[in-house]
């Protein structure tokens, strides 16, 4: 029972890990800039969104007691493989801006090139794999770095001084809407590996079935609670700053919140956070990633350390020769939003299959909610790919 509990905390904060990387910091910022107070209703929506599209894939996930891509299979022979696809290119993608982001963290805390700051991470990543009990180190890690961001961040809240009276009336009552900033962090939370993480997490520790949909529910609550909780702090921090004036550097948006709200100690927490937020990205992405490959040949699974490590360290390679993480990370950022759709249509579907879920029946209120995110989801997505085939 200990260890279920752990596994059901660790696989909460898998996703929420997972989700909050440096993309997630820098979007929350760059939108508190534009939408000011009005942010916090994006927040309050997103959060809405977020759970319904979760919980539909942890449930499915836990109830058919497969893998996604398993799922997809078995609704249409080749679509596992179509989404296993999907899922490891955008992972990778996304993982060649966390390593970037784990350069940058490691620069701003202790000047280190990003160069040894992406390496040095590269085998801190490879050490929780090799580990022996794999499944707990990540738990564990996760867990930790998780908190510390959090209680680092909650003392630059306090240091900027927010107006918390105004941020959550305009929680509810909105001044503008930005619907771009729903769909992005969505798609920044719940988009691409990130939904599957913890269903896969806690999936291999052995909680499955229709008995535990309870704890399945209460994890996945959990991760979405987290990763808002990360996402309404660092809201507050920035809004806290600009409403006083200060003018965010483009270049480096969160790392100016920091800076700004609390001088040059406030500048290190910046790199403690951007590090532990890029590094449990790592983690998070190379783990779901390569769960979306190992069901497809024995050798992948007798080997999954392995390949793991080849994903972490060819990231680390492809970054280092590309070069410019900001640019990476704006570039591969949308990706997640765009698999989001697909990935959650294939395991609604799937839901409403006898042979795959048996005799559960999956709550109509989910179904409502799963189909009203990919539709919404869908559109955007339809109108950024329209956007990049005519852009000049």
């Amino acid at each position: 029972m200990k260890k279920h509990s752990s596994a059901i905390l660790g696989a909460a904060f898998l996703m929420a890990t997972s989700a909050i990387g440096p993309g997630f910091l820098t979007q929350t910022t760059v939108f508190t800039q534009q939408l000011a107070a009005s942010f916090g209703f994006v927040i309050v929506i997103s959060v809405l969104l977020d759970i319904g599209a979760q919980m539909n894939i942890w449930r499915i996930i836990a109830i058919t007691e497969k893998r996604a891509q398993l799922i997809a299979n078995a609704l249409l022979p080749g679509l596992g493989y179509l989404l296993a696809g999907l899922i490891v290119l955008g992972g990778l993608a996304f993982n060649i801006g966390n390593i970037g982001g784990c350069g940058l963290g490691l620069q701003v805390l202790t000047g280190m090139d990003t160069l040894y700051g992406s390496i040095l991470s590269c085998i801190i990543a490879l050490l929780i794999f090799w580990n022996k009990e794999a499944g707990k180190a990540i738990d564990g890690f996760t867990k930790i770095l998780g908190l510390l961001m959090i209680g680092l961040t909650l003392y630059i809240v306090f240091k900027a001084s927010p107006p918390v009276a105004s941020a959550i009336h305009h929680s509810f009552f909105p001044d503008k809407v930005s619907a771009v900033a729903i769909v992005t962090l969505v798609g920044g939370t719940v988009g691409g590996y990130i939904s599957f993480s913890g269903g896969h997490r806690l999936l291999d520790a052995g909680i499955k079935g229709q008995a535990a949909l309870p704890q399945v529910n209460k994890s996945a609550v959990t991760g979405i609670v987290v990763t808002a909780v990360m996402r309404f702090l660092l809201f507050l921090a920035a809004l806290g700053v600009i409403v006083k004036g200060f003018t965010l550097d483009a270049a480096n948006p969160p790392a100016s919140v920091f800076k700004l709200a609390a001088g040059e100690i406030g500048y290190r927490f910046f790199g403690v956070v951007m590090w532990c937020a890029a590094i449990t990205s790592v983690v998070g992405a190379a783990y779901t990633s390569v769960s979306f490959l190992k069901t497809f040949h024995s050798a992948i699974e007798k080997n999954e350390k392995v390949i793991i490590s080849i994903f972490i360290v060819f990231s680390t390679i492809v970054f280092n020769l590309v070069g410019n993480p900001v640019k990476i990370l704006v570039t591969v950022g949308a990706l997640n939003g765009l698999i989001l759709p697909i990935a959650l249509a294939i395991m609604l579907l799937a839901a409403r299959k006898t042979k795959l879920v048996k005799e559960y029946k999956h709550p109509l209120w989910l179904q409502v909610a799963g189909w009203m995110v990919v539709a919404v989801m869908g559109w955007m997505s339809f109108l950024t790919i329209t956007k990049w085939i005519t852009a000049p």
